[in-house]
């Protein structure tokens, strides 16, 4: 696989994190044990667990010195929640192992990261990533109206159309707002060009992962 190719297809994207980019400096003294101990503590964190204590052990029975161990956990955490965060239908195991591989992770332990990308834990996984994510309440019920003002106080006959909106969001609050037919139609057209442009990026080749 080119380097370019690589970049363009990563899980990672174009920009390959600081972290992710010096795992394989930082791994290069460390046996598969101890990568697994560290390991199954990431996970554990990704969960939402507590694993201060089961760190502290690893520090005080490992030669590792404390900062290069601070660089792989950051290093190992950010390959599985950026991992984690592509559906799996997208993200193929294979393509996933060769992104490793260009990062010159050793191969035993990119087995041991694929087993838990797509492993049976992948499920809490998302869950956990999905509530520490912020968001924002989406939308639940929509509901308009067109209203025609007969007059107004400065007009005797008026007869100006407006939409009225409401939407009920899912922390259930309901937000109203009325607007004249023409920022209406701005309102559509705007949507309109932000899909197509979502619909632009996605053909673009950079945004696919490939197989």
């Amino acid at each position: 696989m080119s380097s370019s190719h690589a970049r363009d297809s990563s899980f990672l994207g174009s920009r390959i994190p600081p972290e992710i980019e010096a795992l394989s400096k930082n791994l290069k003294d460390v046996g598969q044990e101890l990568f697994r101990r560290i390991l199954k503590a990431v996970v554990s964190a990704l969960e939402g667990k507590d694993c201060r204590e089961v760190m502290k052990s690893i520090a005080e029975s490992s030669v590792i010195p404390p900062e290069t161990l601070n660089h792989i956990v950051a290093g190992m955490y950010r390959v599985l929640s950026e991992a984690i965060r592509i559906p799996v239908s997208s993200l193929k195991q294979e393509t996933f192992k060769e992104d490793l591989r260009e990062l010159r992770i050793p191969e035993e332990f990119i087995t041991d990261f694929s087993s838990v990308v797509f492993g049976n834990r992948r499920a809490a996984l998302e869950a956990a990533t999905s509530r520490r994510d912020p968001h924002l309440p989406t939308i639940e019920e929509f509901k308009w109206r067109v209203d025609v003002a007969i007059s107004t106080s400065s007009l005797a006959r008026a007869l100006q159309p407006s939409v009225f909106m409401q939407m009920k969001l899912s922390d259930g609050t309901f937000q109203r707002f009325e607007v004249p037919v023409s920022k209406f139609q701005d309102l559509r057209y705007n949507v309109a060009l932000i899909l197509k442009e979502m619909n632009d990026l996605e053909k673009r080749s950079i945004l696919n992962i490939q197989d």
